[in-house]
C-alpha cells in the first residue's frame, strides 16, 4: 500500500500522464464487475441464452433491482464465474494449472475413480434417468384469465418413441406441486428452488424462456430423488389431469380425441414407472380398450385386454377381472382367435360368485369410475 501511494505521488510531482493514474498489474488482473464493457456484457447474455437457474425467494429483491437496471440475467461478473466453461483460464491461478507431481499416472487414476463413482451413483441412486424438455410455451388468452401453457416432453433412456409422452401445464400447476411437496418433504425439498411469481412482465419472451428452463430443472430434480419421485402428489401432477380429460371425452362419445389422451397417459405411466398402484394403469387400459372397440379396432382392443389380464394375474377378486375377461372373449370370437382359456376363467368366476352374469361392460365401469 505504501509503495503504491509513493508511486502515485511520484507521478503527480513529475507530471507524467495527464489522465488517470496507470492501474497496477494487480488491479488489471482482478477487474471489478462494474468495469465490464457493454460489449462484454452483451456477449455474456448471448452465451447464457437458454442457460437458466432457479430464483429463490431470498433473491427476489436483488433480481428486482437487476431488472430495473436493465440486466435481466443478474450480475454479469457473477454469472461469468458461476458458468465458466471447462478449461477456461482464470487470472492468478497459474499454480492451480500445474500438473501434480506424479504426472499422467495420477490423472488417469483420478479419471478411473470418477468413472467408477459415476457408474455406482447411476446404478444405485438414479435407476431411471428422465429428462424434461419444454417443447412449446403458448400464451392462452381466455378472458378474464390469461396464462402461459407449457408443453413438456418426457425423454427417457433407450430408444425413443416416434411420439414421446408429454404434458401441458401452467405456472399455477407447478406452483401448487411445489407447495405440496414442501409441506410433506421439508428435507429433500430444502435445496429445491422455484421461479417466483411476478406481478408484471409475465408474458415477455424472456420470462417465458427463463421459466421454461427452470421448470425443466425443477422436474428433473424431483425425478432424481427417489423419495420425491414416488410422491403421490408428483404422480398426480403428471397423470391425473390426462386421465380426467380422457375419461370426460370418452363419456361424451369423442372416442378419437380420447384415444390420443389415453395413449399419452399410458406412455406417461410407462416412462415414470408409477408405483402409486395398478388401479390407474388398469383404468388406462379400460379407456384404451373402450376407444379401440368404438373405433372398430378389435385387434388393438384385444391387446389392451391382454395387457390388463397380465397385470391382474391371479387376482380373482378384483372387480375389473370379470369385465376384462368378458371383453377378451367377445373380441377373440370376433377375430377368430381361440377364446377357451378366457371363457373357462370367466365361468369359474361366475360360479364362485366373484362376478355377475353377465359382467358389467368396460364402458359402464369407465363411466361410473370417480377419479380422485
Amino acid at each position: 500500500m505504501a509503495s503504491r501511494l509513493l508511486h502515485r505521488l511520484r507521478h503527480a510531482l513529475t507530471g507524467e500522464g495527464s489522465g488517470e493514474p496507470t492501474p497496477s498489474a494487480e488491479a488489471e488482473e482482478f477487474p471489478e464487475s462494474s468495469e465490464l464493457e457493454e460489449d462484454d456484457t452483451e456477449g455474456l447474455s448471448t452465451r447464457l441464452s437458454g442457460t437458466l437457474s432457479f430464483t429463490s425467494t431470498e433473491d427476489e429483491e436483488e433480481e428486482e433491482e437487476d431488472e430495473e437496471n436493465g440486466d435481466p440475467l443478474g450480475s454479469g461478473a457473477a454469472l461469468g464465474q458461476r458458468l465458466k466453461s471447462p478449461g477456461e483460464d482464470s487470472p492468478g491461478e497459474e499454480g492451480d494449472r500445474n500438473p501434480p507431481s506424479d504426472g499422467p499416472r495420477g490423472s488417469n487414476l483420478l479419471t478411473r475413480q470418477l468413472q467408477d463413482f459415476w457408474k455406482k451413483s447411476r446404478s444405485n441412486l438414479v435407476p431411471q434417468r428422465l429428462l424434461f424438455e419444454v417443447t412449446s410455451a403458448n400464451v392462452i388468452n381466455e378472458p378474464p384469465s390469461k396464462y402461459v401453457l407449457y408443453t413438456i416432453a418426457l425423454i427417457g433412456p433407450g430408444p425413443q418413441e416416434h411420439v414421446p409422452a408429454q404434458i401441458s401445464r401452467r405456472y399455477s400447476d407447478f406452483e401448487r406441486l411445489h407447495r405440496q411437496l414442501r409441506q410433506q418433504f421439508r428435507g429433500p425439498m430444502a435445496a429445491v428452488s422455484f421461479p417466483r411469481k411476478r406481478l408484471r412482465r409475465n408474458f415477455t419472451a424472456e420470462t417465458i424462456a427463463r421459466r421454461s428452463r427452470a421448470f425443466e430443472q425443477f422436474l428433473g430434480h424431483l425425478q432424481a430423488v427417489p423419495e420425491l419421485r414416488q410422491a403421490p402428489d408428483l404422480q398426480d401432477f403428471f397423470i391425473l389431469p390426462e386421465l380426467r380429460r380422457a375419461q370426460r371425452l370418452t363419456c361424451t362419445g369423442l372416442y378419437r380425441e380420447a384415444l390420443g389422451l389415453w395413449t399419452n397417459a399410458w406412455r406417461l405411466q410407462t416412462q415414470l414407472g408409477t408405483t402409486v398402484g395398478a388401479h390407474r394403469t388398469l383404468l388406462t387400459l379400460v379407456g384404451l380398450a373402450v376407444c379401440h372397440q368404438e373405433l372398430e379396432q378389435p385387434s388393438e382392443a384385444r391387446l389392451s385386454c391382454e395387457q390388463a389380464l397380465q397385470l391382474l394375474g391371479d387376482s380373482d377378486s378384483h372387480p375389473l377381472l370379470g369385465p376384462f375377461l368378458e371383453a377378451h372373449v367377445r373380441l377373440s370370437w370376433r377375430l377368430g382367435i381361440d377364446k377357451r382359456q378366457s371363457e373357462a376363467q370367466l365361468q369359474a368366476l361366475q360360479e364362485a360368485g366373484l362376478t355377475s352374469v353377465p359382467p358389467p361392460s368396460l364402458k359402464e365401469l369407465l363411466i361410473r369410475e370417480a377419479l380422485d
